[in-house]
């Protein structure tokens, strides 16, 4: 047997299913998100629909994240993380050309592709601190050292975590937060240190709250603010602010059991076919509430049950890595996608602000599926090669 045809039949095979289920989940739906949008009389007539235009679209994503998938997986993942610091600096050079370039949610526009490097500046940064925490401790014993790990993946994480708040996409700030806890807890800081930096957090609190948060987000606390106000039950303008948070959470709240049903018109008391849920965001920030609303319960069991499914084998693949960067990787990935998942949801059904995040694997989002792709190809690399060579010669 071939050493790649070993690879091959080596994978994780529930994983790749669950992952390409989901995907064709997420076509499905976004057919129906998205058939509100604008488009061009010769798109509309080649396509039929929106809908259809957007999941065709999808589709060519998912394949060219098949080859981002496969190509990290079958990649041994030692050789990939020496990616780190070349990809660190590419999305911190990109995120500074985002700041200064005329567009409202910050996208680049590189070889016909439009992209935020938001997205690319959390994956390179989960890359960098797997390469650092592994191989720095074998250079010296002082390297090893809690304090300097700190140090490490404080300086790596709190830069583009800055540079993204001052672009205003406080969504994509916010999963730095539980990728750096997983890394400060799996990277072996001890429980006192990382006692006295939550301490410390809750303590200034209030002052990123009222002081910082202000200065790097101009939309960040308004948001926080009417979140809170709805939360306690207080008269909102719900055609203003409002609108987009009551009218979501109205479209979730109502469905039942069965739903509307998938396509359904405003006959069928379909809100998103009324619009009232944003149409132009439909289909990658609210998509949740298009399945809960059209599947009712039961589809948003089964897509909760589905992310469950694949958090679950990603924690399962991080026990039985060979080594630090391994587990640091795969962990950090699985926080990386609960936190999509739980922002995502979440503000869909008032348990977080409006933040505007796409839902993985799920979401009409470009090069973000494929940047999901090759992160889960990355944890399957962890799977594939979890028994190659000596943990001590990586």
């Amino acid at each position: 047997m071939t050493p790649f045809l070993r690879k091959i039949l080596g994978m994780n095979w529930v994983l790749v299913l669950v992952m390409y289920a989901l995907l064709i989940f997420g076509v499905f739906m976004i057919e129906s998100a998205a058939r509100h949008l604008p488009m061009s009389p010769e798109n509309l007539k080649d396509f039929g629909s929106a809908g259809a235009y957007f999941a065709g679209m999808q589709k060519k994503w998912i394949a060219f994240g098949s080859l981002a998938y496969f190509g990290a997986a079958l990649v041994d993942y030692k050789w990939i993380r020496w990616l780190g610091i070349p990809l660190y600096a590419v999305s911190l050079g990109l995120m500074v050309m985002a700041m200064q370039a005329d567009d409202e949610v910050h996208r680049l526009s590189l070889g016909g592709l439009s992209f935020q490097p938001a997205q690319l500046g959390v994956t390179s940064g989960i890359i960098m601190i797997a390469w650092l925490m592994h191989d720095l401790p074998k250079l010296h014993r002082s390297l090893g050292n809690p304090f300097l790990r700190l140090g490490i993946i404080g300086v790596v994480s709190v830069v583009p975590f800055l540079m993204v708040m001052k672009m205003g996409d406080m969504g994509s700030a916010l999963v730095w937060i539980p990728v750096v806890i997983v890394a400060l807890l799996v990277s072996g800081i001890p429980f006192r240190f990382l006692s006295f930096i939550g301490f410390v957090s809750a303590g200034i609190l209030p002052v990123l709250y009222f002081v910082i948060l202000p200065l790097v987000s101009e939309r960040g606390p308004d948001r926080i603010d009417l979140w809170l106000r709805m939360l306690q039950g207080q008269e909102v303008d719900i055609q203003g602010d409002g609108y987009a948070p009551h009218n979501v959470s109205m479209a979730v709240g109502k469905a039942g059991w069965k739903g509307v049903g998938w396509l359904a018109t405003a006959e069928k008391g379909s809100l998103h076919d009324k619009k009232f849920i944003p149409h132009l965001t439909a289909h990658n920030d609210f998509i949740f509430a298009v399945i809960a609303e059209e599947l009712g319960f039961r589809g948003a069991l089964l897509l909760l049950g589905g992310f469950a499914l694949l958090l679950i084998q990603g924690l399962f693949i991080g026990f039985y890595s060979r080594d630090m960067a391994g587990r640091l990787i795969v962990c950090m990935v699985i926080a990386l996608f609960f936190a999509h998942i739980y922002e995502n949801i979440g503000m869909c059904v008032l348990l977080m602000p409006i933040t505007g995040i796409p839902l993985p694997l799920i979401s009409y989002s470009g090069t973000f599926v494929v940047i999901c792709m090759f992160l889960l190809g990355l944890v399957q690399s962890v799977w594939v090669h979890r028994h190659r060579g000596n943990p001590e010669e990586v």
